[in-house]
């Protein structure tokens, strides 16, 4: 009987090492820190531009485009560069961010923005505040009434009404409207250029002028929210009334990147392993082989793969130690010419 020296089909000699991206604490200081540059920057200028005696729209406008854009460009890559509640919340229905993340990354938005709020409010020259009560800028002389002009609003207080002493204003219907389809089209925008079929290499770009170009639309409505982080940053130091009527400013831009988010995933859903500009990834350092020469299963997976929310990377690297099949080549008596057949002289034996 000859020895069976088959061996087995695949056969792990030992599991990958990976090295996972960012954590998530460092990924919530990203966000934190993206956050807070841009409401510093939305706001700072829609403060302090009040004493120059300029237009407000186009600078706060292009300060928060540009804002944005270098946000995305520092720490996008270890976040994802959402900097906005709205943006999580669509990356999620969109399947593009896993869910788990959304109420960590909303938390680390909204200190990172009111941080930025507090910095400008304890930094307000008490001394300047008459000065501007004066010029009818503000309609009193404190710090709460300075703030609330950055403040989102409608009706009477809304930018239109403010300019035109309440001869035109937006009720809160027509602020809803307007704050759903542009967070709407924000959302859809990062979305569609974030994907990893676009290609495409300008994605803070695209995102920070398009941020830009919809604060315009959006600012003689509402002030332009198109962010709650944004929003709740600048009604916590402002006068009660924008407390009230927070409510819209939160619900709308939500509502708006949900549906831009139902859309993406009903006509353009990217693969599964697809995330915002690249966070979470998981690198493959060293790949298994098997004894037939080929690659063998692992439980990690490339970069690419790595992006999505369903993959779990293994606390612990585990090394299984496998035992060599030697094989032993074993001579086979061809037929009929064997010495156990025959004779020395050749002829068959005796029976």
């Amino acid at each position: 009987m000859s020895q069976d020296t088959s061996a087995p089909d695949a056969v792990v000699v030992e599991e990958a090492t990976v090295v996972v991206g960012p954590s998530l604490l460092a990924r919530l200081g990203a966000e934190a820190f993206g956050t807070f540059f841009l409401v510093l920057s939305i706001l700072g200028v829609a403060l302090y531009g009040r004493f120059t005696g300029a237009g407000l729209v186009l600078p706060v406008a292009l300060a928060g485009g540009i804002a944005l854009l270098a946000a995305i460009a520092a720490v996008g890559h270890v976040s994802g560069g959402h900097f906005n509640p709205a943006v999580t919340l669509g990356a999620a229905i969109g399947g593009r961010t896993a869910w788990r993340d959304v109420l960590p990354y909303w938390l680390a938005q909204i200190v990172g923005g009111i941080i930025a709020s507090l910095i400008l409010f304890a930094t307000l020259p008490s001394a300047a505040l008459p000065i501007l009560q004066q010029n009818a800028v503000i309609a009193d002389a404190t710090k709460q009434a300075f703030i609330s002009g950055t403040a989102n609003g409608f009706g009477e207080h809304s930018p239109l009404a403010a300019s035109t002493s309440g001869a035109f204003s937006f009720e809160w219907f027509s602020a809803f409207l307007i704050e759903v389809v542009v967070t709407a089209i924000f959302v859809g925008v990062i979305l569609g250029v974030t994907d990893k079929r676009s290609n495409s290499k300008l994605a803070p770009t695209a995102i920070g002028l398009s941020l830009a170009a919809l604060l315009l639309i959006a600012a003689p409505f509402t002030n332009g929210s198109l962010n709650p982080a944004r929003s709740i940053a600048a009604a916590i130091f402002s006068d009660s009334w924008a407390l009230s009527q927070l409510w819209l400013f939160i619900v709308a831009p939500l509502v708006g990147a949900a549906i831009a988010a139902l859309f993406y995933r009903a006509f353009a859903f990217a693969p599964v392993q697809d995330d915002l500009l690249a966070e979470d990834e998981v690198f493959v350092v060293e790949e298994e082989t098997d004894l037939t020469g080929a690659p063998a299963a692992t439980a990690a997976v490339v970069a690419e793969e790595a992006a999505s929310p369903a993959v779990e990377v293994p606390e612990a690297v585990e090394t299984v130690e496998v035992t060599e099949v030697e094989v032993t080549e074993t001579e086979v008596p061809e037929a009929g010419t064997g010495k156990d057949s025959t004779d020395e002289d050749g002829t068959a034996p005796k029976a």
